[in-house]
């Protein structure tokens, strides 16, 4: 009897245009795609190892302190600014609700004229200061610090920022398709060749080149659409049109994003006092007593000073995220209180905006949010290996000699 040879089927010439494209692409991004990729799972728990290095500052152990009071936020920054000496004035400061953490004092500046991050920011650094006494109980360089260089080649490869970013946000749209092309080239023909597609069958296989085959697509299989939500999510801070596109989406179609910058100061300076901001961080208390904290801005001018419309006090709900927040615009001469944007006044499309950093970097759910990112940004950065290791093998293949 003969024996019947089966042949196989060659790919449609869609799918080998497709892979052609998936290849090129790779080859041509995919070392930027690997530092974008290794930087972000690097990033991914920041502020649970901060909490941890920083734990013995990040409560300032006063005690006793329901008999006492904190000290004018003014006579806190004079107390500041003679302890750190730096010659550059303070720019802000995070208020915790909860009484037993420490104030954050920050220096921040940015120089438009600066052509790569070290430039850019001269300086941003940081204060632990116990409230109660006005001590300064560690400060920390945030701009050469581990997390923030990591950060910052993540969102500009350490370029000037106005345009690295486009140059981060090119390789992720390219990134974007090679992502929808690998879901086109995987796509299974049919029903056997699906079992196959879903895990590792290596109990027989010996090959390395299979196995990282495998790897390559299964992997990038299972990590497509998160790896699609983290990539889309960057591009909104590439592109303002994606953050355009995504307000109008998620708003239901609105086209203009709500602003207050008509709301201003209209008391006489002769009303500011050493007490105006005690006066607007015990408002904010009052409000949002089971809130995580806010920030005050100090006032004072800056390298890339602009139009400030109105006085607006940034209140953070949680402490592991940022996408629950409400802002209340005050009087900045009276310090009383002129608006309140509530998180329950945003409509879906300013909480989708806000969710985008949270969503980005997993912190958006927590603790299992951030496990997905880390590994999905793990298995990103491992594409570009494994692909090109496939492309290599491919290229070294030797032909069969001809009698």
């Amino acid at each position: 009897m003969q024996k019947k040879h089966h042949h196989k089927k060659k790919p449609s010439l869609f799918k080998k245009w497709t892979g052609k494209l998936h290849l090129w692409l790779g080859l041509g991004v995919g070392f930027l795609i690997f530092i974008i990729s290794i930087t972000g799972a690097l990033y991914v728990f920041k502020d649970e190892i901060e909490n941890f290095t920083r734990k013995d500052v990040i409560y300032h152990n006063e005690q006793n302190i329901e008999q006492k009071q904190v000290l004018p936020i003014r006579v806190l920054e004079r107390a500041v600014v003679a302890q750190v000496k730096e010659k550059y004035p303070v720019h802000w400061v995070n208020i915790p609700i909860d009484k037993k953490m420490s104030y954050l004092f920050y220096w921040y500046e940015h120089d438009p004229k600066g052509w790569n991050y070290f430039n850019e920011f001269p300086i941003y650094k940081a204060a632990y200061v116990n409230p109660y006494s006005g001590k300064v109980l560690r400060t920390y360089d945030e701009k050469n610090g581990f997390f923030q260089i990591v950060k910052m080649i993540h969102w500009s490869y350490l370029l000037k920022q106005e345009w690295g970013t486009y140059l981060v946000g090119i390789p992720v749209i390219i990134f974007v398709i090679m992502l929808i092309s690998g879901i086109i080239l995987w796509w299974p023909k049919n029903k056997a060749a699906r079992k196959q597609r879903f895990s590792f069958k290596w109990q027989n296989v010996k090959s390395w080149k299979r196995k990282n085959y495998d790897l390559h697509n299964v992997l990038g299989f299972y990590a497509s659409i998160f790896a699609l939500i983290f990539s889309l999510t960057g591009l909104f801070y590439a592109f303002f049109v994606v953050q355009a596109a995504f307000y109008f989406i998620f708003s239901g179609g609105e086209t203009t994003y709500p602003d207050f910058s008509s709301i201003k100061t209209k008391a006489p300076i002769e009303l500011r006092t050493e007490g105006t901001l005690d006066k607007i961080s015990n408002t904010v208390r009052a409000k949002y007593p089971d809130s995580y904290g806010f920030s005050i801005d100090l006032g004072h001018e800056h390298m890339d000073d602009h139009e400030h419309p109105n006085f607006e006090v940034y209140v953070k709900h949680l402490s592991y995220s940022y996408h629950k927040s409400s802002s209340l615009i005050f009087d900045e001469n009276s310090g009383e209180l002129l608006h309140t944007h509530d998180m329950k006044d945003k409509n879906f499309g300013e909480k989708t905006v806000g969710a985008n950093y949270d969503i980005h970097v997993g912190s958006i759910l927590g603790l299992p949010t951030k496990i997905i990112a880390f590994i999905v940004s793990l298995i990103c950065a491992s594409l570009p290996v494994t692909g090109f290791m496939i492309w290599w093998g491919r290229r070294k293949k030797k032909t069969p000699k001809t009698v």
